[in-house]
């Protein structure tokens, strides 16, 4: 069993962030603390102020280490395949770590990885012909997209194909009395379902 001793010699900013991700999927933003965290590692509170300035430096810290989870768009390909790629691997990222759909463009000092990827984003769209005006509002939209996106999957009540197709069935019954024909289109069609379905989908490959 390691000591008080050891485990602050092993420490490092990486493991103090990569715990503080893992505590926070777990257990929520909110309920992360110093103390917490300590535990989790197997030192003092204090220990950690050798490698983050504070609360403050360890949520972008953490930000900044989601981000570098995620893939540039690739180099070689044509814009629309460059994006999508991107696009796919930050909705990956982020149903890995749920609880930070909401943090990613919310801090005011981002970290290297997170300007590395906005600079490659913005890059690609520029050697696409973008003017620099037209790449900042793509590079908007696509964020308010896909953040967007993965915010509703995170917040969805159900995980599971059954769980889905309880759900279903439930407002199915509702709209069957022919007072929303317009929403009963949709759901028989599975027109208004690409999000429970992919949802879903996208949590049993994560697992």
């Amino acid at each position: 069993m390691r000591t008080i001793a050891e485990s602050r010699a092993r420490l490092n900013r990486d493991r103090v962030l990569r715990a503080a991700i893992a505590l926070a999927d777990a257990t929520g933003i909110e309920s992360l603390t110093m103390r917490k965290l300590g535990v989790e590692l197997g030192v003092e509170a204090m220990s950690l102020y050798n490698h983050v300035a504070n609360t403050g430096d360890l949520l972008d810290g953490m930000i900044d280490a989601v981000f570098a989870e995620i893939e540039l768009p690739p180099g070689g390909t044509d814009r629309r395949t460059a994006m999508r790629q991107r696009a796919i691997s930050v909705r990956e990222v982020l149903s890995r770590h749920r609880r930070a759909t909401g943090l990613m463009e919310s801090h005011t000092t981002p970290g290297p990885a997170t300007l590395r990827h906005r600079g490659a984003e913005i890059g690609t769209l520029r050697g696409a012909g973008f003017s620099i005006e037209l790449a900042a509002h793509a590079f908007s939209v696509l964020g308010s997209y896909i953040y967007g996106f993965a915010l509703q999957e995170a917040s969805l009540p159900f995980d599971t194909t059954e769980e889905t197709a309880e759900v279903a069935q439930t407002i199915l019954a509702r709209l069957s009395s022919g007072e929303y024909p317009h929403l009963a289109g949709g759901q028989s069609s599975g027109s208004l379902r690409p999000a429970t379905t992919t949802a879903t989908s996208s949590r049993s490959d994560s697992t």
